[in-house]
């Protein structure tokens, strides 16, 4: 299947699913923490973010080396065309980790988000413990940091934003 065909198809689907270049892939339901911490990322983004940039859930795809994904949050800074339910140009990506999803996360999406050339943030959020790992852009290559404990900040140069991790995690039950 072409990332076109898929498009075409996905529209008729009740379900959601992503593309991973050659078949599409169904979407797995998640935890109330995957749920909440992606939520209070959001609701952290959303309220730092300056014009033009907006923060938007996972109802909406991005398209990043003729796949499809659908990330737990995505921050763009170009412009938005009405009715659409793709995200243009993504800048910063968020994927909440879970068993399931994990090895992707880490793996093939990190080369994906890498390979487009608006991402300039891509970060992985644990679920049982406040930890994350930042990947960002710089120049032509990338830095990784972690972010570990609830007094620990993301920093999203891009974007001119800090996340708290006391935010991140806000009513979420750490393991100890």
């Amino acid at each position: 299947m072409s990332l076109d065909e898929f498009l075409v198809w996905e529209r008729d689907q009740e379900l959601r699913y992503e593309f991973d270049g050659l078949q599409p892939i169904a979407m797995n339901g998640g935890t109330i923490e995957h749920s909440v911490i992606a939520s209070n990322v959001f609701v952290a983004l959303d309220a730092r973010l300056g014009e033009p940039c907006r923060a938007f859930r996972s109802d909406l795809k991005i398209i990043v080396q003729d796949r499809v994904r659908y990330p737990d949050v995505v921050v763009t800074c170009s412009p938005l065309v009405i009715g659409s339910d793709t995200i243009p140009e993504p800048t910063v990506v968020v994927e909440v980790l879970s068993a399931s999803t994990a090895p992707i996360d880490r793996g093939l999406k990190v080369a994906e988000y890498q390979a487009t050339a608006s991402v300039q943030h891509y970060i992985m959020l644990e679920q049982t413990r406040a930890e994350a790992v930042v990947l960002s852009r710089e120049g032509d290559g990338w830095t990784e940091a972690r972010v570990a404990g609830l007094d620990g900040v993301i920093r999203l140069a891009a974007v001119g934003v800090e996340l708290p991790m006391a935010e991140v995690y806000r009513r979420i039950r750490l393991a100890a």
